[in-house]
């Protein structure tokens, strides 16, 4: 049974930087203030009557955590100690920067009950990194990542690919590199250009192209079968829609309030049509596909389906909880074809 994140913005709070893609109140629709002992309380107390049983993990979201001073940590930390105690909730998530980790830090932060921690790598180009103004190089995330897993914690990776002077077959190194360094599980967030930062200052000028919306997808899509192949969880891909996200921050890039699904769906899509490849173009078949998969096998707005046979001949899409999440079965006349999206498709990253 999956844990039910309760989620505390720290909306920039300790990040010693302001990166060039950076506007942490749009992203989180958060003003800044930490929250105080009694509303962590509060909202624990809620999502646990809410919950209905489910794990629960509190997460410290959009700041550098472990750059705060230690004393705002502990008054962070203190009101979730009784519920780590009581097993109400699991485990604590946090989000730092790399240079801003090492092995007594993360052994502190495990003593106060923090399990995960996840690292902004954002890339591990180091030129990329110095055009987007970081402040660290990727020398450094690997060190982070590293040491993490070496003091017995998870750790995770956020990338973002479209970064200024970042390259598709760059983004898949990143993806590599992290791996390589221990991450358990990535976030994929492709740049989004929001207004008054100082990376809009430079797609207004022209001096920037951020990765459009299917340029993104069509990445993303490659980065995902990469880490799936890899037995790497991609736990999040794109920025969380809300009221700090919307066509008045957003300037460009590649954003959608469900671009993961978008992204996912193209993988499924992939198979399809190369299972497909030798049927009749009107040839009416079945599909068959997870339970859980059936909305990313059809796609949004039947997008799957109606590329599939743009002639609109039948296609029957049906759930079979006997497959796994990644396979899909085309059923044609008395023939079967069975295949899966992480073992059964191959991409060529220059093709992005």
């Amino acid at each position: 049974m999956g844990a039910v994140t309760i989620p505390f913005f720290i909306s920039h709070q300790g990040c010693p930087h302001t990166c060039v893609f950076c506007d942490q109140r749009a992203i989180s629709g958060s003003r800044g203030n930490l929250p105080d002992r009694e509303q962590i309380r509060s909202a624990i107390g809620s999502w646990q009557r809410s919950a209905a049983g489910r794990p629960l993990e509190v997460a410290f979201f959009g700041g550098s955590f472990s750059a705060l001073p230690e004393q705002v940590q502990d008054e962070l930390l203190a009101p979730v100690r009784p519920f780590l105690e009581s097993g109400v909730v699991r485990s604590i998530r946090v989000s730092t920067r790399p240079d801003c980790l090492d092995g007594a830090v993360v052994r502190r932060l495990a003593g106060q009950g923090v399990a995960v921690i996840e690292v902004g790598v954002q890339s591990m180009d180091d030129a990329v990194l110095a055009l987007s103004g970081r402040g660290h190089d990727a020398a450094a995330a690997e060190a982070a990542l590293r040491c993490i897993r070496e003091e017995g914690l998870t750790a995770g990776a956020q990338l973002m690919p479209g970064l200024p002077g970042d390259t598709s077959a760059g983004a898949l190194r990143s993806l590599e590199r992290v791996i390589a360094a221990g991450a358990a599980f990535v976030r994929l967030y492709p740049v989004v250009v929001l207004k008054g930062t100082e990376l809009a200052r430079r797609y207004q000028a022209r001096e920037y192209r951020p990765l459009d919306r299917d340029q993104g997808i069509t990445l993303c899509k490659q980065l995902l079968h990469k880490a799936m192949r890899a037995g790497i969880d991609v736990i999040r891909i794109g920025l969380q829609a809300g009221d700090g996200l919307n066509s008045a921050t957003v300037l460009a890039g590649c954003w959608h309030p469900a671009l993961g699904q978008l992204v996912r769906s193209e993988l499924y899509f992939d198979l399809l049509r190369q299972l497909t490849a030798t049927l009749p173009g009107d040839a009416p078949f079945r599909i068959a596909c997870h339970p859980s998969r059936l909305s990313d096998v059809i796609g949004q707005k039947r997008r799957n389906v109606v590329r599939l046979r743009p002639s609109g001949g039948p296609i029957l899409v049906r759930p079979d909880d006997s497959l796994l999440a990644e396979e899909v079965v085309v059923e044609y006349l008395d023939q079967c074809f069975r295949g899966s999206i992480v073992t059964d498709l191959n991409y060529n990253i220059s093709e992005v």
